[in-house]
């Protein structure tokens, strides 16, 4: 589900809360998915309370917290508060990339650029080894984020502007893509250079930072052998959906390439199974036997923090549980 009414952020956000009594052990993600549902909504009064709550609760993730919080306190007036807690980031010097991008991107959208880029660099000259070829999906967030600001103070390349280079995927270089004078092509009326703005805003958005800021995959549901033999029979409505277990694994990895072509970043995978499909049906008031239920279950298992990343980093084992190397697997046609 993505919501793009209030009304709409308001209702989602009531769904997770009701999740998250109903998950207790997975309270801590299913509250921030609903409180940037209320951010989206506008009631960012709410969103903050529920930050609050996270908070005292001993949280996995305090750091994340309070920078998501400092994020929503700044956009509805409260300046000074934010700008303290993000400095008590810093100062924590978080080991996950995800504090320091969402601080230094609330300091960027208030034009605060070199403590933006201070920030940013703070973060890359701790987490991210210059010689690595291997770098996780969320440092080379923070890369191309922070490559985005030292460009619009006209700073010179550095290292981690040449890793975010060597790194960037796009059809449309990093340079290119973080011009400050595309602002100018945008009042264009010159079709060429309308097209070829349209062009880098496509590139642009298979990394742009708000769905990156936010730990959330789109995800897709991957049924193991065993588990949807079992469904199956248990639901053969459901054959429509997977008609084999091998067009099933096919189904998959095609749909999460073409998310990634058209641009739709932090992609993943959640393992699901039968019994806490059946309970997530009953949580719903509905039948297990309906496929529309299928995507709900998918995005309610991904918001619980059950999902992997995809593509899966260089090296490492393909997501279909076959044991081999994703690059010789399902992977060995991606480029």
């Amino acid at each position: 589900m993505r919501p793009d009414m209030s009304a709409d952020h308001t209702t989602e956000a009531e769904r997770l809360l009701r999740t998250a009594g109903q998950y207790p052990e997975d309270r801590e993600p299913l509250l921030l998915r609903a409180a940037a549902h209320l951010e989206l909504a506008g009631e960012r009064e709410r969103a903050t309370s529920l930050y609050d709550s996270l908070l005292s609760a001993s949280p996995a993730s305090p750091l994340l917290i309070r920078s998501l919080k400092a994020a929503n306190l700044w956009e509805y007036g409260h300046e000074a508060e934010a700008r303290a807690i993000i400095e008590g980031v810093r100062r924590e010097r978080p080991a996950d990339p995800a504090p320091w991008e969402i601080a230094a991107e609330t300091l960027e959208s208030h034009d605060e650029l070199e403590e933006a880029e201070a920030t940013f660099t703070e973060a890359a000259d701790l987490l991210v080894p210059l010689s690595s070829e291997d770098v996780s999906y969320a440092l080379q967030s923070l890369l191309a984020a922070r490559h985005r600001v030292r460009r619009l103070l006209a700073l010179p390349h550095d290292g981690h502007d040449t890793l975010a280079d060597r790194l960037h995927t796009g059809d449309v270089p990093l340079d290119e893509l973080h011009d400050p004078k595309r602002l100018w092509a945008l009042g264009s009326s010159d079709p060429a250079e309308l097209q070829a703005e349209i062009t880098r805003l496509r590139s642009e958005l298979g990394s742009y930072r708000t769905a990156l800021s936010r730990p959330f995959p789109v995800a897709v549901l991957h049924w193991p052998e065993r588990e949807l033999d079992e469904l199956l029979a248990a639901y053969p409505e459901l054959e429509a959906e997977y008609p084999t277990y091998r067009a099933h694994l096919t189904d998959i990895e095609a749909s999460l390439r073409e998310l990634a072509q058209a641009g739709t970043p932090n992609l993943g995978i959640v393992p699901a199974t039968v019994p806490s499909y059946e309970a997530f049906a009953a949580s719903e008031s509905s039948t297990p036997a309906n496929p529309d239920l299928l995507p709900q279950y998918a995005t309610t298992l991904a918001a619980r923090g059950r999902a992997t990343a995809w593509p899966p980093l260089r090296g490492a084992e393909c997501w279909c549980g076959s044991g081999r190397g994703y690059g010789g697997c399902h992977g060995r046609d991606q480029v």
